[in-house]
């Protein structure tokens, strides 16, 4: 199977010594199309080149973190450490995901919510505001 994203090299983010890497769709799909620029990973392997999960807007993932299935990451959020987002969850706002944590299922976490250490939230489960 092709790759879906390539990092663009000339558009990057730096912050505490790592270099984020915008992201960019190659093909059309029927969420994409073919040019369209993501968020910011670190390396290929933050995000699945599988299924349709995504990074978008400002969003940052990052460190040995993980983003697949069809999980959406946007806004401002940022997915760092060994955290994991996959299956339907999404990401969003300002929130972040970060330690050992797990995203899943059709779990939400949005706002200024933060998800840490290794809190797991999955099913339909919903984390906002500043929980």
């Amino acid at each position: 199977m092709s790759k879906k994203y390539e990092l663009v090299k000339d558009d990057t983010k730096s912050f505490l010594g790592r270099t984020l890497y915008r992201i960019k769709y190659l093909r059309d799909s029927k969420y994409f199309s073919k040019g369209d620029l993501g968020g910011y990973i670190e390396k290929e392997e933050n995000l699945s080149q599988e299924n349709n999960a995504w990074v978008y807007d400002n969003a940052w993932v990052y460190g040995d973190a993980r983003v697949s299935g069809d999980a959406r990451v946007y806004g401002d959020a940022r997915v760092y450490d060994d955290a994991r987002v996959y299956g339907d969850a999404w990401v969003y706002g300002n929130a972040s995901v970060y330690g050992n944590a797990r995203v899943y299922g059709n779990a939400w976490v949005y706002d200024d919510a933060r998800v840490y250490d290794d809190a797991w939230v999955y099913d339909d489960a919903r984390v906002y505001d500043d929980a």
